[in-house]
């Protein structure tokens, strides 16, 4: 399998969304790149903030999309056909209601599971066959339905968000493993992290 060129981290833009549990796509976009030693610069052609960096001897593009979640997919297409970059070379970090947090998940292919980031990139593309990182936020409770937009919306407690960071610097340690394209080793590593 192609290894990676385009990493994206799905989030709101604005000071007001920056702790939020949607927003943990962009916590890993920004702990990645401060990590890798490189900065964002706003891209207006591609709707988004960019940085280039090198994880392995290997070029990769990082994007932030600043459409807001729910056009992501704007920003993620114009990347792809600017950068001619293969969906199935690319991985989304995103937050998920279906895993606690602490744990995150390497996946490819699949539907959206309610994410407006993916669901609008979906639509886009036409398929789904790209790598995902689904970042845990856990979840308000089941048949909780009517709480599930204030609580994505809003700011994990302390013990939550430090699980998040330490969920977002695992995937982070497997990533050079990702991007050279052996994607087994990378979740075999990531999925028995203890978490």
């Amino acid at each position: 399998m192609a290894g990676l060129r385009l990493i994206v981290g799905l989030g709101n833009p604005g000071p007001e969304h920056l702790r939020s549990r949607h927003n943990a796509g962009f916590w890993f976009i920004d702990a990645l790149a401060l990590r890798l030693g490189v900065g964002f610069t706003a891209e207006g052609k591609l709707f988004g903030a960019v940085a280039q960096a090198t994880i392995d001897d290997q070029p990769v593009r990082l994007l932030k999309p600043m459409t807001f979640m729910n056009l992501s997919g704007k920003s993620i297409t114009a990347a792809l056909r600017f950068w001619k970059i293969e969906p199935e070379e690319m991985l989304i970090a995103h937050d998920d209601l279906d895993l606690p947090p602490g744990a995150a998940r390497l996946k490819f292919d699949g539907g959206h599971g309610g994410q407006n980031g993916l669901r609008d990139t979906i639509r886009l593309l036409g398929h789904g066959r790209f790598h995902r990182l689904r970042i845990g936020i856990g979840h308000p409770g089941p048949g909780r339905h009517e709480l599930v937009v204030p609580w994505v919306l809003g700011r994990p407690s302390g013990s939550d968000e430090a699980a998040m960071l330490e969920a977002i610097s695992a995937a982070e340690d497997v990533l050079p493993l990702a991007v050279a394209g052996n994607f087994p080793e990378a979740m075999k590593r990531l999925h028995t992290v203890k978490q």
